[in-house]
């Protein structure tokens, strides 16, 4: 697998799309620190560990909905393997005037957009989220 935050992302976005309730990824350290960003900022419900049907650890990702309607309306992936991006804390974007949130892998770890903005830490720009 060449992007595992890409899959990742793109197995929510596809498990919505199909109204899952639940949807399994392998597991990672970095995946787990979006995944943290992603239950905080209220877009999925939450995850937990375990251990998947090939015997290799995996996330099983609890999906939100609001009235039948995915909580997650957009989510796009930024940096990618072949072209990274980083940003300083001032050039962080706003996603959609502040609805939205930018996940960005900083030094002083993976945080929303705000967070990494009221640290004054910039970083790679891994997604964004609306």
């Amino acid at each position: 697998m060449n992007d595992p935050i890409g899959d990742m992302l793109t197995r929510i976005r596809n498990g919505q799309m199909r109204g899952k309730s639940t949807v399994e990824t392998p597991a990672s350290k970095l995946r787990a620190w979006v995944l943290d960003v992603l239950a905080d900022e209220g877009y999925i419900r939450g995850y937990e560990g375990k251990t998947g049907i090939d015997g290799h650890p995996a996330f099983e990702i609890s999906l939100k909905y609001y009235e039948g309607t995915p909580v997650i309306r957009e989510v796009k992936r930024v940096s990618t393997p072949g072209r990274r991006v980083y940003m300083g804390a001032n050039d962080i974007p706003t996603v959609r005037q502040g609805l939205g949130v930018s996940i960005v892998s900083t030094s002083r770890g993976v945080m929303s957009d705000a967070n990494a903005r009221a640290a004054n830490v910039g970083g790679e720009v891994l997604c964004t989220v609306f």
